[in-house]
């Protein structure tokens, strides 16, 4: 869709184009997912079922807005280098502008903002303070935590200071579902999770193969190798594997034993791909790496809610 945009379309099919390209609309599966997960990890704690509503897919939504506007923060961070790298891009070609993003992060902003007021019934509690916290971190990795220079020559402390604001997103979107949650065992270790899996991905797309490497573009492997990267994805995702069955034993589910088979079995798929990833390092072992981790995630989170689910109940209000 974005080779083919000119200039002529509407600008909304320009957006839309530069949305196929880098925010692509089925990534959206696992910000909901993530979302879910995170409302009943927190609503397992209540007493009752567990009660599902149509808020709950605004607040799909809204969770959705947020990875947007995390993309468009790294879109005017990384504007002038992606220039040189990807010149063919929607924007780098000039068929949108910073300056639209720049509107559309906006009325996200605002759009979460009212949303978590909402949720906090138009008062100031916690998913308002726990979003007005995340954000204020969002905005200190936009700037780079005024060292970006310093910052840039060390990936890994990068990464690793970025990836962060995963359990800060996690404790918001459990504040959206229980206004004011207790930051309980469970909790905690859901927001370890997502902090492991967001690493994770972030290591594995940026473990590449020899005839990918460019001198302009940063990556893991450039930095530990090929295979020392592959390592550490392989690493990462085995402490996955381990912070999905720590969370199942603290939420105390049934059948945990016969929940843990299908993470096993994701989990030897994903080894299975980075060691072929090893021996044959392409450009489609480096997408069948991120492929197999982004389905790691997703399992793992449709597992969790899956087990509190059967273990809770659950109820439905839709009007």
């Amino acid at each position: 869709m974005s080779t083919s945009a000119s200039m002529n379309d509407a600008l909304s099919s320009r957006i839309f184009a530069w949305m196929d390209e880098r925010f692509p609309f089925k990534n959206a599966l696992l910000f909901f997912i993530l979302y879910l997960t995170s409302a009943v990890v927190a609503r397992s704690t209540l007493d009752g079922e567990v009660q599902v509503s149509l808020v709950d897919v605004l607040a799909c939504i809204v969770t959705w807005s947020l990875f947007l506007v995390i993309r468009i923060f790294d879109e005017h961070k990384d504007y002038a280098l992606d220039v040189v790298n990807h010149p063919q891009r929607v924007l780098q070609r000039g068929l949108i502008t910073l300056k639209h993003l720049k509107v559309l992060g906006v009325v996200a902003v605002f759009s979460q903002l009212l949303f978590s007021i909402y949720a906090d019934g138009f008062s100031f509690g916690g998913a308002t303070i726990s979003y007005l916290i995340m954000f204020v971190y969002l905005c200190l990795m936009g700037a780079e935590f005024f060292c970006g220079e310093w910052l840039e020559k060390r990936l890994t402390l990068y990464a690793f200071s970025h990836m962060l604001i995963m359990p800060l997103i996690v404790f918001w979107l459990a504040n959206l579902a229980v206004p004011n949650a207790v930051l309980n065992e469970s909790l905690m270790v859901m927001m370890l999770l997502a902090f492991i899996s967001g690493f994770c991905f972030e290591i594995t797309r940026k473990t590449k193969g020899i005839e990918e490497e460019r001198d302009t573009v940063d990556s893991y492997s450039r930095i530990f190798g090929t295979k020392g990267s592959a390592y550490i994805v392989m690493l990462l995702v085995s402490m996955m594997l381990l912070s999905q069955g720590a969370l199942l034993f603290v939420l105390d589910v049934n059948y945990i034993g016969w929940l843990l088979i299908p993470l096993i079995l994701m989990y030897g798929v994903a080894i299975r791909q980075v060691k072929r990833f090893i021996a044959n390092s392409t450009i489609e072992g480096r997408e069948k790496n991120e492929a197999a981790v982004a389905v790691n995630m997703l399992i793992g989170y449709l597992v969790i809610i899956i087990a509190v689910l059967v273990n809770n109940g659950m109820t439905g209000s839709w009007v």
